[in-house]
């Protein structure tokens, strides 16, 4: 049994079982009118969530965050400096959720103080450890090393938080060696970890496969998650939908979204948030915002629009008579129930027919 393993036997026989959480269960729907009831659930509060930013020194850390949450281009990311010791920041995502970054510089002296020194400050309550792995160091060896000696202080002190890896710089590798590296590192990752579970991502800055991660990662973090796909596959059945996918509104990460059936390009989300993102910055630019857009051919209609003050909506239709002011007005009708739902000074509410 390797220490890790044991670290978390301890952890698991120290700690008190947790009740199951009470589950109501999914009323039926009736996909008619667009006349709705609110059903009263229980309300959620307000969540502050820690989530550790590591890495050696130049992986990419910052660069990242920058691109995701500061909206930053990617080349302007050159100028960035290196972190020194820790960087917090405080991002409101979604209204309700407060993401507690923390970029840890990933020099050496700095490396070894989180884990001596600062062991208890910078491990504790952690909900989500994000480590990044430059694809072309040279010590590989000492990113092994330290990522372990992370997964070791999270099982002391913060065993429950969800620990996200990234093989980052992926744009570096020849396009024909991509998936095997990738492979390859995910599994020396997976093993590594062990007993934890890791989920792996590659990225790089200069294409969508960032905004996969983060979405990802994001995702973890929301806490009415699953009410939140109820209530999109609710509409989505409502107006006859393809596809609805909610937004973040300010970095234009999917949190949510509902299919009626399988697409083609299984890649397609974060494609369109990085399009959508870069539109964005174009616009401001100009001194515009942006607010809708409305793409449609001879074969499907699609809307992106303004949906609640925290998010945007994309519509897909697959049958393209149908008038777009009528999908527009649908989704102005939603609006006041999704706003509902981010709300955490109020009871939450639940889109069910009659």
């Amino acid at each position: 049994m390797t220490d890790l393993e044991r670290e978390k036997e301890r952890q698991r026989h120290g700690r008190r079982e947790k009740p199951a959480p009470h589950r109501e269960p999914d009323a039926g729907l009736d996909p008619g009118p667009i006349r709705r009831r609110l059903r009263r659930v229980m309300p959620n509060t307000a969540m502050k969530k820690k989530v550790l930013l590591m890495g050696k020194s130049g992986s990419g850390k910052t660069s990242m965050r920058s691109i995701i949450f500061a909206n930053y281009i990617a080349r302007d990311t050159r100028r960035l400096g290196a972190t020194i010791d820790v960087e917090h920041s405080h991002v409101r995502f979604l209204g309700n959720l407060v993401l507690n970054l923390w970029d840890c510089g990933g020099q050496d002296t700095f490396m070894e103080n989180y884990f001596t020194s600062q062991r208890d400050n910078i491990f504790r309550n952690v909900e989500v450890l994000i480590y990044v792995f430059d694809v072309e160091s040279r010590e590989l060896e000492k990113d092994m090393h330290y990522y372990q000696s992370c997964l070791e202080a999270i099982l002391q002190n913060s065993p429950d938080a969800k620990i996200f890896c990234l093989v980052h710089k992926m744009d570096l590798v020849q396009e024909d060696q991509r998936d095997l590296i990738f492979k390859e590192r995910e599994e020396d990752l997976r093993r590594l970890s062990r007993p934890l579970e890791c989920a792996c991502f590659r990225t790089s800055i200069w294409d969508e496969t960032l905004y996969k991660a983060w979405s990802s990662i994001v995702y973890q973090l929301i806490p009415n998650v699953q009410q939140l796909e109820m209530n999109l596959r609710n509409f989505a059945q409502i107006i006859e939908a393809d596809e609805v996918l909610l937004f973040e509104r300010a970095t234009f990460l999917v949190i949510s979204h509902y299919q009626c059936k399988e697409q083609r390009d299984v890649h397609r989300f974060e494609k369109i948030s990085n399009i959508i993102k870069q539109f964005k910055l174009s616009c401001s630019k100009l001194a515009a915002s942006f607010q809708s857009m409305e793409v449609r051919n001879s074969n499907f209609a699609a809307f992106i629009d303004i949906f609640t003050s925290n998010t945007y909506v994309m519509v897909v239709m697959s049958d393209p008579s149908i008038p777009s002011a009528a999908t527009l007005i649908n989704i102005r009708n939603a609006r006041k129930h999704f706003e509902k739902l981010e709300r955490v000074d109020g009871p939450k509410h639940s889109l069910l027919m009659r």
